[in-house]
């Protein structure tokens, strides 16, 4: 498995990649996708935590990496990732255990 570094790296040049050959159209989901997360009337860490929820539920490994990530630099405590990722498994499923996994597997990473 890559580290949260090396994934945050891949995404970040392949976002540029996206950005750069990508139509009006993405460039304004991107950008609706990272005003979603700014501080609002729910904190940044809290809408990072709700996003590691549903893509646990969705079950998007790279969603996974990157909430994590984000949740982590806005003052996550470990505890509060594994709430969150509880509420996913409540909500998920069964289903989601692997998911759950990888989300370990990236939290011990960081």
């Amino acid at each position: 498995m890559e580290t949260l570094d090396d994934f945050r790296a891949r995404r970040e040049t392949l976002n540029e990649a996206v950005l750069r050959e990508g139509s009006r159209e993405i460039k304004r989901f991107f950008a609706i996708d990272h005003d979603a997360y700014e501080e609002g009337a729910l904190s940044g860490k809290v809408k990072e935590l709700i996003g590691l929820a549903s893509s646990t539920v969705l079950r998007c490994d790279d969603c996974i990496s990157y909430h994590i990530g984000e949740a982590l630099d806005r003052g996550a405590a470990k505890e509060e990732i594994i709430e969150a990722l509880t509420i996913a498994l409540v909500v998920g499923g069964s289903i989601t255990i692997p998911h759950l996994r990888h989300a370990i597997a990236v939290l011990e990473d960081s």
